[in-house]
């Protein structure tokens, strides 16, 4: 099937997902979390490094089905994650309180052997110390969204 045979993906790119919530990994959240996966946490007050993707995920502008209905998806259909990379500039730290800048790169719309029609949706969020507006990490998030209502 040629790309030209299915609609083309919806035009999301640049779309918006700053967050106006603020998020701060309390000291029992991060015990918590550590313990959870076999370490003790830090002694010089670092949190777990996985906060990265929970802090922008419960911090960005959208909720995961909101990003999906900017796609013009349900998110009962069942959106897969395809990759997650992260680059810190700094570790991040229990009782600190952050906010969150992003937006959408882009969606694309892709035939798959094994999913059939998809689309591809890539997304960058940044992670702000909220006390000086630090950029401290960088995340780019990469969705499958399988398009079973697209299929012939």
């Amino acid at each position: 099937m040629s790309e030209l045979a299915f609609p083309p993906a919806p035009n999301v790119a640049g779309t918006s997902l700053d967050g106006t919530k603020i998020f701060t990994i309390s000291l029992e959240e991060n015990a918590a979390l550590c313990r959870s996966t076999g370490v003790e946490p830090a002694s010089d007050g670092s949190a777990h490094p996985i906060y990265y993707y929970i802090a922008t995920q419960v911090a960005m502008g959208k909720t995961v089905a909101g990003v999906c209905e900017t796609c013009e998806f349900d998110v009962e259909e069942g959106p897969m994650m395809g990759s997650s990379g992260v680059k810190f500039t700094e570790q991040l730290m229990v009782g600190e309180s952050y906010k969150v800048t992003g937006e959408i790169l882009s969606l694309v719309r892709k035939q798959s052997r094994k999913l059939g029609l998809m689309d591809v949706l890539t997304y960058r969020l940044r992670l702000h110390r909220q006390a000086d507006g630090t950029c401290i990490l960088e995340t780019d998030n990469v969705w499958v969204l399988p398009r079973k209502e697209l299929a012939a």
